[in-house]
């Protein structure tokens, strides 16, 4: 008597299409032969297949009504073996990967009748995938002026392309290639374990059912050749070391067309500017009359000098904002602002006359320039009293 598909993937009868997905894919990585021991191979073999035809009949709308309704023989009355395969979704068990189904992932890309005997035997026909082309990762280094602007640049990018004196075939122009004499020109060889068949990719002849009689002397039956070719590539302004950057196409070429070219960006540093996102920030010298007086100072910005005021009575430290002065966004948004950090700037040699002055500011000020050590003590005790 055949057990409950419910109760077969541990669920409930309200479960949902998730949640019977859910279950399967966990079951199914549980009880598949190739990753148990040999000894409980058979068992596994049987719980595999009690699983995946519960999913087969639970995860289609129609199978599981009629299921719900009559039972087994609501089922075994409607539709034969390959039937209840046929409409399960069994592509999505594995969302979010690129293994294409469960089946594909154990099984070499057979079919779910195979597994159960509801398909052909081995001799099927098999094309050799088109294979896209790696993708190539390469890192430019740029200056922060370059970041800023945006820059067009030239790189020397060495990659594989397919060879063009035998058009990626790997044979020598003119020859004629022959049938592979291991899986007859099928690509594939068919394997049996019970009632399993598992097919797989030819290891002779790589999934073409074709043997090379001659290797192309240019690739040596590669079917690729390496190369360096230089492209052109657009950086945008306001790129940070962070950012990555996708040119399709560039990448190496494969029979199935080109992979994409991914730049890493890297910037220099900066012997002024130090740069924080999208703001920069820098240490502007000021000198001591500017500082105690007011006046304007001329500031270095990565778009040429601006006239930045400075009140009167600044002190060393102070931080002014230059609005929108920084880096560009890169995604077209508000510009960052540059930060300026002003820093007293004491002279090391002063003439007679500033000398003078200079004391005699001290003297109006009622400063010491020759301060004992009591004195200094006694102005200490006053900052803590």
């Amino acid at each position: 008597m055949k057990r409950d598909y419910y109760e077969i993937l541990g669920l409930s009868k309200g479960a949902s299409l998730q949640e019977i997905k859910k279950a399967y894919r966990s079951m199914a990585l549980k009880y598949h032969p190739d990753r148990v021991p040999q000894d409980q191979k058979k068992e596994a073999e049987e719980k595999f297949k009690d699983i995946s035809e519960a999913y087969g009949v639970l995860s289609d709308p129609q199978k599981r009504k009629m299921y719900d309704q009559y039972g087994h023989a609501g089922i075994d009355q409607r539709f034969t073996t390959e039937d209840i395969f046929r409409g399960a979704d069994f592509s999505s068990i594995f969302e979010g990967t690129d293994l294409g189904d469960i089946f594909g992932q154990f099984f070499g890309g057979d079919s779910i009748f195979d597994l159960f005997g509801g398909g052909t035997a081995s001799g099927r026909g098999r094309t050799r995938r088109a294979y896209r082309g790696r993708d190539i990762q390469y890192e430019v280094e740029i200056t922060l002026e370059e970041a800023y602007r945006g820059i067009k640049k030239k790189i020397k990018l060495p990659r594989n392309e397919v060879c063009t004196a035998c058009q990626g075939s790997g044979a020598k122009a003119g020859t004629k290639m022959k049938t592979c004499s291991q899986c007859q020109g099928q690509g594939q060889v068919v394997m049996s374990s019970g009632f399993f068949r598992m097919a797989q990719t030819c290891p002779q002849c790589s999934g073409t059912g074709k043997m090379i009689t001659e290797l192309c002397p240019t690739c040596q039956g590669k079917g690729a050749v390496r190369v360096t070719r230089q492209i052109d590539v657009n950086i945008p302004a306001g790129v940070d070391n962070s950012t990555q950057l996708r040119v399709r196409g560039e990448g190496e070429v494969g029979s199935g067309g080109a992979g994409d070219l991914y730049l890493f960006i890297h910037i220099k540093p900066h012997h002024t500017f130090e740069r924080q996102g999208k703001d920069i920030t820098i240490r502007m010298p000021v000198s001591f009359v500017v500082a105690a007086l007011g006046g304007q100072v001329k500031v270095p910005t990565l778009n040429g000098s601006v006239q930045m005021k400075v009140p009167a009575g600044t002190q060393s430290g102070k931080i002014f904002r230059l609005k929108n002065k920084g880096m560009p966004d890169v995604h077209g948004g508000s510009a960052g602002d540059e930060y300026v950090q002003v820093m007293l700037q004491v002279p090391t040699r002063l003439t007679s006359e500033q000398r003078k002055i200079l004391e005699q500011y001290a003297r109006i000020s009622g400063e010491e320039l020759n301060q004992s050590e009591s004195s200094f003590t006694e102005k200490i005790k006053k900052v803590f009293k």
